[in-house]
């Protein structure tokens, strides 16, 4: 029996029966989920009533099938998708290559459906007095459809779905390609003294993965665990530069994982696409519906981020490069292998501070009694592990989350170490979005007019659907002689995240597109981004970080040195935040066919932010997922405009204590909890009172 086909699963709270799922469910799951899509469309089309907001948006948005309990489509694609970045296999991408384009056109059939159109546009002109809530998502159900090609003549909707269909091959082909050449290096060394300045927990790591392998010796690879410390400790120059370029050179090797092509046809697609809707440019497509407004608004960001940092950032590498010289003789010309090395060196000699000090204080199971406890100090909301939770890898622990009331919130999924079938990098998804329905028919609530925070009131035909979240990440393995123990930047990592989810966890919206995340792309940063301030705050590092073998608590003078040093290489961290967002608007602002070189183009793109002599060797574009397959083309600036952002917000949290309630609350409330049911600005402005300005950026990075 296919457990994907039946609800509920018998799993608490209804959580994916991960265990009970084989590779031909998800196959038979999609097509029928397919199949009851298409039966649901058919009624809505064929409804003889007058189209209103409640018989046809709603159900446009619901989907639901024949039963009204759920979307099986939604419900297998999400499953397999996440796995697909988490768990995959080589069966797995087989089976993602086989169903992308059906799935890619049952999209296409859908957007693209005149009558169903017909009845949104129609609403769309006539409608009933609606909330706040509907009114967003009335307006995001019409566009979704317009900006799908519904207003094309037939010619054009064809080629759109040629182009839609071809882009999600393509990045399918990117992320595939990128995982398979990360994962096939390793630096294999088998001499002793080749681990010169390495520190132990990284020896220890490297001994773990040889051992895994079947090796003698030690094993490193780019996963960033074993990659970051590498090039940051290692003395051993030749061997730095050799993990580097395998970094540094992915995507751009002969051979069917090679990425240049892919990258530069998901550019000409998406540009085509664009063009077709009537948009200049890829980004005037994206920008339309971002906080930037505009592809004058992005570059009007980070050229004053650029105006602004660009200064301290070239005197931060004028003091690296003499750091190096001083070391190493006057005629010495730092590589970007050196980087990481010598910045340590530098940051040693100024604040007396290693990040390998810091490990023992952040042993694993305690940062997550951290992070979790300081979500129970801000927001009332505890965690309870369930072993009786279906998870879908050992590494992967499954929580129950309560809020201050003690009612159920939350299930939240923490996936923490890299493994072979993982894709790099970090990130926080969902397996079920929260939404309010009716419990008699499983529908999303018709209840006229009410907005979400009054369902509760509605009696018991009402169900507040809560959300299954989960943070994936990519931090130091245990070994068998220690617990895994992180560095102050993978702490941030996890706070990150968590930020995130706390986006999905605290969701109380009465659609399921329009709750949590579902945000604009440059607003969906600011959650993450905030909490992340919290790791250099002594009054949190203080409930957590004690060493994990004397149980002593991280030094004040300790703290004291990570609080000095915050700031250190923040302008040339910058610098590479904005380079990145620079290539990403030069390959989504191109208007003519894109047929440059790819390294050539990078280069340039990004020069103007650019520090130091750049390689021609390497290439960034090749890897870089988060705008080829990620959703951030044309977007990748959010960081940065989030970041202004997060400063401006927590400046409140810092101006009446960084653990206060009052101010978590109204955060809570005012952003959190409402996603993407008003505008981004709207939301903040009703927490902060006002537009945030970039000056609490400035004054936190020490720049004014």
């Amino acid at each position: 029996m296919n457990p994907l086909l039946h609800q509920p699963y018998g799993t608490p709270h209804n959580t994916a029966p991960f265990g009970q799922i084989s590779l031909a469910d998800f196959e038979e799951a999609m097509l029928e989920g397919i199949r009851r899509d298409d039966e649901q469309i058919d009624r809505i089309v064929n409804n003889p009533a007058r189209p209103t907001f409640d018989n046809t948006i709603v159900c446009v948005d619901d989907e639901k099938d024949e039963s009204g309990y759920y979307d099986l489509l939604d419900r297998a694609t999400t499953i397999f998708f996440n796995l697909l970045s988490a768990e995959t296999n080589d069966a797995m991408d087989a089976l993602a290559e086989r169903m992308q384009p059906l799935l890619t056109k049952h999209a296409n059939d859908l957007r693209l459906n005149e009558r169903l159109f017909e009845r949104v546009r129609y609403v769309h002109r006539h409608h009933r007095r609606l909330t706040a809530e509907e009114k967003m998502l009335l307006d995001n159900c019409y566009d979704g459809f317009v900006r799908s090609g519904a207003l094309l003549p037939p010619e054009g909707k064809e080629r759109l779905r040629q182009l839609t269909e071809e882009a999600s091959l393509l990045g399918l082909k990117f992320s595939q390609n990128l995982l398979k050449e990360t994962k096939a290096f390793r630096l294999h060394l088998t001499d002793a003294q080749d681990l010169d300045g390495l520190p132990q927990t990284a020896i220890d790591g490297a001994r773990h993965a040889a051992q895994e392998a079947g090796l003698d010796g030690w094993v490193f690879t780019l996963d960033q665990p074993s990659y970051g410390p590498f090039m940051t400790y290692s003395t051993r120059r030749e061997l730095r530069r050799q993990m580097y370029m395998a970094k540094n050179q992915e995507g751009i090797h002969p051979g069917d994982t090679n990425n240049i092509n892919v990258c530069a046809r998901l550019v000409n697609l998406r540009r085509e696409v664009a063009q077709l809707l009537g948009y200049k440019t890829y980004a005037d497509y994206v920008l339309q519906r971002r906080m930037a407004g505009s592809v004058k608004g992005v570059y009007r960001l980070l050229n004053d981020l650029i105006d602004a940092y660009r200064p301290t950032a070239e005197r931060e590498q004028k003091r690296l490069a003499q750091m190096a010289r001083s070391m190493e003789g006057r005629s010495f010309k730092l590589e970007p292998w050196d980087t990481s090395f010598y910045a340590h060196k530098l940051k040693l000699q100024r604040y007396q501070l290693d990040a390998e000090m810091l490990r023992p204080y952040f042993e694993l199971s305690k940062v997550i009694k951290g992070v979790f406890g300081l979500a129970t100090r801000l927001y009332g909301i505890t965690f309870s592990e369930r072993s009786d939770i279906p998870v879908y890898h050992p590494d992967v622990k499954a929580y129950e989350v309560s809020d201050r009331d003690g009612t159920f919130l939350a299930v939240l999924y923490a996936d923490f170490h890299p493994r072979k079938g993982k894709q790099g990098g970090a990130w926080m998804t969902e397996y079920q979005s929260q939404y309010w329905r009716r419990k008699d028919t499983g529908h999303e609530t018709t209840h006229d007019s009410a907005p979400s925070s009054q369902l509760a009131t509605c009696g018991s035909q009402f169900e507040n659907v809560r959300p299954h979240v989960s943070v994936v990440m990519n931090l130091t393995k245990p070994t068998p002689d220690k617990p895994s123990l992180l560095t102050l930047g993978e702490v941030e990592t996890f706070l990150h995240e968590f930020g995130h989810a706390l986006h999905g966890m605290f969701a109380n919206t009465r659609f399921a597109s329009l709750s949590g995340t579902n945000v604009w792309w440059d607003f969906v940063e600011l959650p993450s981004q905030l909490m992340e301030n919290f790791a250099v705050e002594p009054a949190f590092l203080r409930t957590f970080a004690f060493h994990y073998q004397t149980g002593e608590p991280l030094p004040q003078e300790l703290i004291d040195r990570i609080r000095r040093s915050r700031n250190f290489m923040v302008a040339t961290a910058c610098m590479r935040q904005v380079s990145l967002g620079l290539l990403d608007m030069a390959y989504y602002t191109q208007s003519q066919p894109f047929d440059q070189d790819i390294i050539a183009f990078e280069k340039k793109a990004w020069e103007r932010a650019a520090l130091g002599e750049q390689r021609t060797d390497t290439c960034m574009t090749t890897q870089f997922s988060h705008i080829m397959a990620g959703g951030y083309a044309a977007g990748y600036y959010s960081y940065k405009w989030a970041e202004v952002l997060d400063a401006d917000a927590f400046s409140v949290f810092k101006r009446h204590g960084v653990f206060s309630e009052r101010v978590a609350q109204s955060f809570r409330d005012n952003v959190l909890s409402r996603g993407g049911t008003e505008h981004p600005m709207t939301l903040y402005k009703r927490f902060r009172g006002g537009e945030p300005t970039i000056d609490a950026l400035l004054r936190r990075n020490g720049i004014k």
